[in-house]
């Protein structure tokens, strides 16, 4: 099948072939019909299946002959998780619709608000932006949502991951009820069925191979290794195996800030990019990494999103993702377009939990394998007895013995003495207050 085959319009196709692309993806397939005709779509597609092009291509379609919407007012809102999956989204809405009139922005945290306002003024085709940011220019009344004829929720389940939810109710509830809604996940949870009925029940669903599924096209493998070797385990294996580039995984900001210094040491030029960077810092980095310029990408999830990098070989997770559903946007970066892909996982003895969870949810088995010189000797923690360093009492403990130790002077200096005791210095202190009564 060709695009032409999909009832998309000449500029379009135009743009398209400026591309090379010539024949759409399984998802775009499925979905671009039915966004045509005007029905409500959930879509389960995985990173790389070109799920973006699956609803900007219809959007602009549908878009590029009404009129111009009014000013501060939008036709199409999309919602991304990130700032940096906005810009990307954007920057295909720019890239698809380069041979139309239609006008777009990307509106996000972390970069200024009043550029982001002069953008709205006077009105936009497509709108895509972060919940939060959203909301803020709203509430100052820079942007009307009340005009949106779409309404699309990309990476929904990241978004609900990141406690989104409240902020995407608050913006639906100001959209028109007789909108169209495009709804694209990776995978199908109950919190994002729930969601999906909340917006309607006539949405048709459609999934590229199972929603929870990997992209059959990535290689993954799972290193056995120590925590404290971890480093040394990523640096030999690029060095080694001469990886071109690679996109690295850290479960925290200061993990990554930490790894991508040991590996510069080790003379591989490594940037970072999390939520402690300036958006401009993000940008560089994450241009510098595009152009090849940085052979080396550390990153956590959040910051994460919207890296898209065709030809990107090696994904690692130098942390086990703690969710399972992170696992699968993370490898999903490598192996997009039906490309091969390499996605490696460092899994040391207290991190087993975390395999666990991931193999149970792509119904899989990951082949596990130590490396020569790298031999896991590190035991598991009993986790069945309590920890009490140093024979540190806990707190229990403590209550106890001070409930010991009251009852031992009790019985040592007698209770009758105490009790006179307290009565006398009570007396003085009521005698106090009544004099300060009387007067």
């Amino acid at each position: 099948m060709l695009f032409k085959e999909l009832g998309l319009s000449d500029p379009i196709l135009r743009s398209l072939e400026d591309l090379k692309h010539s024949e759409p993806s399984e998802i775009q397939k499925q979905a671009i019909p039915i966004v045509l005709s005007g029905k409500n779509i959930m879509a389960a597609a995985q990173t790389g299946t070109g799920k973006t092009g699956s609803f900007v291509l219809p959007m602009i379609e549908l878009l590029q002959n009404q009129a111009k919407p009014y000013r501060k007012h939008v036709h199409a809102l999309v919602l991304t998780p990130t700032r940096e999956l906005a810009a990307q989204v954007r920057e295909s809405v720019y890239t698809y619709g380069k041979f139309t009139s239609i006008t777009s922005a990307a509106i996000f945290g972390g970069a200024k608000i009043f550029p982001q306002k002069s953008k709205l003024k006077k009105g936009l085709d497509i709108l895509v932006a972060t919940p939060g940011r959203l909301l803020d220019l709203h509430n100052q009344k820079s942007v009307k949502l009340n005009q949106v004829q779409i309404l699309v929720l990309d990476e929904a389940d990241h978004m609900l991951d990141m406690g989104f939810i409240h902020d995407i109710k608050k913006i639906i509830a100001l959209t028109p009820p007789d909108r169209q809604n495009l709804l694209f996940s990776a995978t199908f949870s109950p919190e994002i069925k729930k969601l999906a009925q909340s917006l309607g029940t006539d949405l048709e669903e459609i999934a590229v191979d199972s929603p929870n599924s990997t992209v059959s096209a990535i290689k993954q493998i799972v290193y056995k290794v120590d925590k404290n070797q971890k480093s040394n385990l990523l640096s030999h294996l690029i060095h080694s195996e001469q990886w071109p580039q690679a996109l690295i995984f850290s479960r925290t900001k200061h993990g990554s800030e930490k790894i991508a210094k040991k590996l510069n040491a080790a003379d591989i030029h490594t940037a970072t990019i999390h939520g402690d960077k300036t958006q401009g810092a993000r940008t560089r980095a994450l241009r510098e990494f595009k152009e090849k310029d940085v052979r080396v990408l550390v990153a956590t999830d959040v910051a994460a999103r919207g890296i898209d990098i065709s030809n990107l070989p090696y994904v690692v997770n130098f942390d086990m993702p703690t969710y399972p559903n992170d696992y699968i946007h993370r490898i999903g970066r490598t192996g997009r377009a039906g490309k091969a892909g390499t996605a490696i996982s460092f899994l040391s003895i207290d991190e087993q939990k975390f395999l666990r969870g991931i193999e149970e949810l792509i119904d899989s088995k990951i082949p596990q394998k130590i490396e020569e010189g790298f031999n896991p000797t590190d035991k598991a923690e009993n986790s069945s007895k309590p920890k009490n360093f140093r024979n540190k009492k806990s707190g229990f403990q403590k209550r106890q013995a001070a409930k010991k130790g009251k009852a031992a002077f009790k019985k040592a200096t007698g209770s009758k003495n105490k009790s006179g005791q307290n009565k006398k210095k009570g007396s003085k202190a009521k005698t106090r207050w009544k004099k300060g009564k009387g007067t």
